[in-house]
């Protein structure tokens, strides 16, 4: 039992990166297209509702997978995501009911286009000129310009977009790290072409849409550019089943794993773009979203929505204000906590307005202790969702964590899991 809760991987995206789909961009938060499926099997068998009569939500949705499996299964789904570039990843995936050959005849005119290019090359941050060597960012720059130059609100011109997109890590020399951050100082021994892994992407997203066509006739995906803290025009109680992965209070940066991609297209220059267009709409999960918030860390604690984990909450803030004085770095890790907290409370909130009555909803999570110190992260979410008004909750674990790592930070064993919430 141990060995197979060790080496479980329903939590990550590593299996969806052979699915049709799921594999055209590798979005590190993600989890398993095939555990979302049996999942959804498992509750119609248990509620002996039909697939007409169920609406799952996914209020972190990512780049789609809750969504398209949905679709796969035809089921009527929604999804909130606030991550501009992952919202428009998602929506492009959700695109796969195009006409396919519309979508070659798309994707062969801005590969034609790039090719006859002379224009001067934009300039990019310095992240794009050390991933990249100059005859395949040339190669990038032109497929980029001929995006720009032959732009349409067509589903065709979207999935042009998402080829783009998809090629950009293949063809840079750039190592990635585990959770997807670019490293430009490790090199990767194959590189692509970006002109043949463009053409290449096309045939291979081709023939997923024509696998997707054969098993679904339509897209019954609503999905939102949305942050999951706002109220939102969905009805309620109008959900029955939620299955999603929230952000994990890890310090994992949501907004710079997307630096090379958003770099690439010119959406932002550096860090500060980082923090004003994309950390907005994002549970603040990470200490580099808070800084500017430190100073009220103790009076977000005290907002109504926390009471339930109030004292416990607030012992192990001041433990981490403390702790972080005896670090170089002096991370706001209190500050990350408090407010992530608080951010999730609002949006139990929500989702305890959308869903029905005897709902179920599963959030794959992850435990965390910052700076050595532990914070019950599952407890905490399930007490949270019974203040906000759902009834029930329990937590199945699925791996062990923080048991391998040369480079871990502390020695507290950690957990992943689902904490399911009955509604």
């Amino acid at each position: 039992m141990a060995n197979s809760i060790q080496k479980d991987s329903t939590s990550t995206f590593i299996d969806n990166m052979s699915l049709p789909l799921h594999r055209w961009y590798r979005y590190s938060a993600g989890f398993s297209a095939e555990w979302v499926e049996s999942m959804i099997h498992e509750y119609l068998a248990s509620s002996q509702l039909s697939k007409d009569a169920v609406t799952v939500m996914d209020p972190f949705a990512g780049s789609g997978t809750t969504l398209l499996v949905c679709d796969k299964m035809g089921i009527s789904s929604i999804g909130y995501e606030g991550h501009p570039f992952v919202y428009k990843v998602a929506k492009a995936k959700l695109s796969w009911p195009a006409d396919t050959d519309l979508f070659i005849r798309e994707a062969d005119k801005i590969l034609d286009c790039a090719k006859h290019l002379k224009t001067k090359m934009y300039t990019y941050p310095d992240i794009v000129y050390k991933s990249y060597d100059i005859d395949n960012l040339k190669k990038i720059n032109y497929l980029r310009k001929a995006l720009e130059i032959n732009k349409d609100d067509t589903d065709e011109y979207l999935l042009a977009w998402m080829n783009f997109i998809s090629i950009l890590r293949s063809a840079s020399h750039a190592g990635t790290a585990t959770w997807q951050y670019v490293l430009p100082n490790k090199t990767k021994a194959r590189v692509a072409d970006a002109y043949e892994a463009f053409q290449k992407q096309t045939d291979i997203m081709c023939g997923d849409m024509q696998y997707m066509q054969a098993h679904s006739h339509e897209s019954k995906a609503n999905l939102l550019f949305q942050d999951a803290r706002e109220d939102s025009d969905v009805p309620a109680d109008s959900v029955d089943l939620i299955i999603t992965s929230p952000p994990y209070a890890n310090n994992y940066d949501y907004a710079d794993a997307t630096r090379l991609e958003l770099s690439v297209l010119g959406e932002i220059k550096g860090w500060g773009d980082l923090q004003k267009k994309i950390r907005p709409n994002l549970v603040r999960s990470c200490s580099q979203m808070v800084s500017r918030e430190r100073k009220d860390t103790y009076e977000f604690l005290k907002s109504p929505l926390l009471k339930p984990i109030y004292e416990e909450i607030l012992d192990v803030c001041r433990q981490l204000d403390a702790e972080k004085e005896l670090h170089g770095g002096k991370k706001n890790y209190h500050t990350m906590i408090a407010l992530y907290f608080l951010d999730l409370a609002k949006i139990w909130k929500n989702l305890r307005r959308v869903c029905k009555d005897g709902s179920l909803t599963c959030f794959v999570i992850g435990d965390s202790a910052p700076y050595g110190i532990y914070v019950p992260v599952d407890e905490w979410l399930g007490r949270l969702a019974i203040s906000a008004g759902f009834k029930e909750y329990w937590f199945e674990k699925t791996r062990d964590r923080n048991v391998k790592w040369k480079n871990r930070k502390h020695s507290v064993p950690l957990k992943e899991g689902r904490l399911w919430v009955r509604g």
